[in-house]
């Protein structure tokens, strides 16, 4: 079965707010986007426990907390000026198609 391609308005390094689940509220920045599972992982955002067993390399085994990802409809893109607002695509002045902010009308770089 062949997945399809779909057009996130979240890519990695952008600044989000998270707008549902345990972190709300909180903003972050992407650190990586799973676009086959429509999940992003944002920095210092979802974090969980790992345990992790016992090795040669560490024999006592330890408790590692970690970033998970989070939905990408849970996060919400924020613009240069720390706004919060939803992303859609249009033609810029090259006649190329470019993200930009539907709250502020400006395009994203």
């Amino acid at each position: 079965m062949e997945t399809k391609k779909v057009k996130l308005h979240i890519k990695k390094g952008d600044q989000v707010k998270v707008i549902a689940g345990d972190s709300k509220g909180k903003t972050g920045l992407v650190l990586s986007v799973s676009p086959a599972k429509l999940t992003a992982i944002v920095e210092g955002l979802n974090i969980v426990s790992r345990h992790i067993k016992p090795s040669a390399t560490n024999p006592s085994g330890s408790i590692v907390k970690k970033e998970a990802p989070i939905q990408i409809s849970n996060l919400q893109f924020i613009d240069a000026k720390g706004v919060a607002s939803k992303v859609g695509r249009k033609l810029n002045a090259k006649s190329n198609i470019q993200r930009y902010s539907k709250k502020t009308g400006e395009f994203i770089d």
